[in-house]
């Protein structure tokens, strides 16, 4: 499984969607400026990457026919 590219590639957006929406947590929590002017870009990003991370989970188990 792990010697699958594709299976690699949907771990790793995963992963990515895990660390934008950990960075957008933190700083939310921490408010100030920086939350303010960069919350809704932040946001955006997490929704685009969680799109492609759904998109290549699809592909994967569309290719691969898991059950």
């Amino acid at each position: 499984m792990f010697e699958d590219p594709l299976f690699i590639l949907v771990v790793l957006a995963v992963l990515i969607v895990a660390g934008i929406l950990m960075f957008g947590v933190g700083t939310f929590g921490k408010g100030g400026d920086f939350n303010r002017k960069y919350a809704n870009k932040i946001m955006r990003w997490r929704i685009g990457a969680q799109f492609v991370a759904v998109l290549l989970i699809l592909l994967y188990v569309f290719l691969r026919g898991v059950n």
